[in-house]
């Protein structure tokens, strides 16, 4: 007969197994909290308190949807008004020569954003440069609608040096 021999596992490892699955868990409960937390309390703009200026060029994309405003357009914005958008391919250049005044100021756009969250929209979130300014915004006012999205890209951002 072959004997067995019984030794007493140690519970260690399950403890420290238990232990890091409850740290782990908290651990982003906690960031997901602050970080919601911080979204809402800057529902227009960054943590960085980014002022529009005055007058400032930026190229917008406009994408997603049956929006009016679908392309890419270098906008130059003076005294907090669209001064001149240009289109740079022939979608933008068909919403410009239709409707000029569609085309807005980032000023506008953070405008829309917060009216976004306002209206509980499934999906309104913006990510911001170091200096404050939106570098994206995207927004869905319902997920289970067709055609509702926007996504606009602010790139070339350069704000008038006064002379």
């Amino acid at each position: 007969m072959t004997a067995v021999r019984v030794t007493p596992r140690s519970s260690l490892p399950r403890v420290a197994l238990i232990g890091g699955l409850l740290w782990a868990t908290a651990a982003c409960a906690g960031t997901g909290t602050s970080t919601e937390a911080a979204e809402a309390k800057s529902s227009t703009h960054s943590s960085t308190a980014w002022e529009e200026p005055a007058a400032y060029t930026y190229t917008l994309n406009s994408t997603e949807g049956e929006r009016a405003l679908i392309g890419t357009f270098r906008v130059t914005v003076r005294d907090g008004k669209v001064a001149k958008a240009v289109g740079l391919d022939e979608e933008s250049r068909r919403v410009v020569r239709r409707s000029p005044g569609v085309v807005p100021t980032i000023g506008g756009l953070l405008k829309e954003l917060a009216q976004a969250r306002r209206d509980d929209a499934d999906t309104a979130e913006a990510e911001y440069a170091a200096d404050g300014h939106p570098l994206r915004v995207t927004l869905d006012w319902d997920e289970n609608a067709v055609d509702d999205e926007a996504r606009y890209v602010i790139s070339a951002y350069e704000p008038a040096t006064s002379s």
